[in-house]
């Protein structure tokens, strides 16, 4: 019995020193990575990638363009926003943590269609499935919008109206609420908002000494971030001190106010002539054009507020730390807006 239970001991104690010194599953790194990728041929941005690596349990893809993703097979399917090239990095790991990197190029073609708009046909108020309204003087907030601004926004008809084909906006000199103007300012806030893709919106703009119309987008989050931490997107901004010269603009932190990414372009006729003021918009840039013609290309990144969904806002305020002072002959101005267009 005592030599039996010896030999059973002596079995156990070989097998547990054979078993140490095999090799753990978890040392083994990635080997053999390859990255392969089908680009679709119907310029929809859709790009299916395979990646296979020896001892791989995930993969983790950076698109190149803002986004990355990580999944366990390495097939992956991704549709990129706009047109370009792009070096797509694929690292594969392994159980223990170890990595294995390969990166590829691939260029895309990407065709934009109508996603949104509003044509503005409808004779009477603004669709209220587009678009709300925010009301006063910004008071107790940002009292003055937080440009000093000198108008009282209302949705009532003389403020704005659809009429003619084209949505009006029109800024009033008189006394309302203890604000020597009124006018209306519209937003798309949770009602519509977009992330990347083109807007066009095509307007004439008021004239007179002091009237801001602009045309712009907040970020989604403008309520839990604040300002500028949620970034804004000036489309288009005018002044009438300034006739003629249109402003594009990005605030964000330590970029905001009058520090702000900004240029300027004079196009003539701004206020007698329907102009096209659009935004091309992607994880790697920010192109403001006017009629087609690009006057301003920011480069947008990761880092930056510019990669969530915004909605947008139309309005014509007066005076205030942009628009300066107003003319004492003012009476009455508006926008006019033809249609706000959304392409993806």
């Amino acid at each position: 019995m005592k030599l039996t239970l010896l030999f059973i001991s002596l079995v156990t104690i070989a097998g547990s020193c054979s078993k140490s010194k095999s090799p753990s599953n978890n040392n083994l790194s990635p080997t053999n990575l390859t990255v392969t990728a089908v680009i679709s041929n119907d310029s929809s941005g859709k790009v299916s990638f395979t990646a296979a690596a020896t001892n791989a349990v995930s993969y983790v893809y950076d698109y190149g363009d803002g986004e990355s993703q990580t999944v366990a097979s390495g097939i992956m399917t991704y549709k990129y926003p706009s047109s370009g090239s792009y070096t797509v990095n694929v690292t594969a790991k392994s159980a223990g943590g170890q990595t294995l990197s390969k990166s590829i190029l691939v260029t895309v073609t990407v065709i934009l269609s109508l996603k949104w708009s509003d044509e503005f046909d409808t004779p009477g108020s603004p669709d209220v499935t587009r678009w709300g309204y925010e009301i006063g003087d910004g008071c107790p907030n940002v009292c003055g919008w937080g440009n000093n601004e000198l108008e009282w926004y209302t949705n009532r008809p003389e403020n704005v109206i659809v009429q003619g084909g084209v949505l009006k906006i029109t800024a009033v000199k008189e006394s309302f609420n203890g604000k020597p103007y009124t006018s209306a300012r519209l937003i798309s806030k949770d009602k519509y908002s977009f992330k990347y893709g083109k807007i066009e919106v095509k307007a004439k703009l008021p004239a007179g000494g002091g009237t801001w119309p602009a045309i712009w987008m907040l970020g989604n989050n403008i309520n839990t971030v604040g300002w500028p931490a949620g970034g804004e997107i000036d489309i288009m901004e005018h002044r009438g001190n300034y006739l003629n010269t249109i402003s594009g603009a990005l605030h964000h932190p330590g970029h905001s106010g009058g520090n702000a990414d900004a240029r300027t372009v004079n196009i003539p006729n701004v206020s007698t002539e329907f102009h096209r003021y659009a935004v091309e918009w992607t994880p790697l840039s920010i192109k403001f054009l006017v009629d087609d013609a690009p006057f301003f290309i920011f480069v947008n990144t990761r880092t930056l507020p510019f990669n969530q969904n915004f909605f947008i806002i139309l309005n014509v305020a007066m005076g205030g730390n942009f628009g300066g002072p107003v003319d004492p002959a003012f009476t009455n101005a508006a926008m006019e807006i033809d249609y706000v267009r959304v392409y993806q």
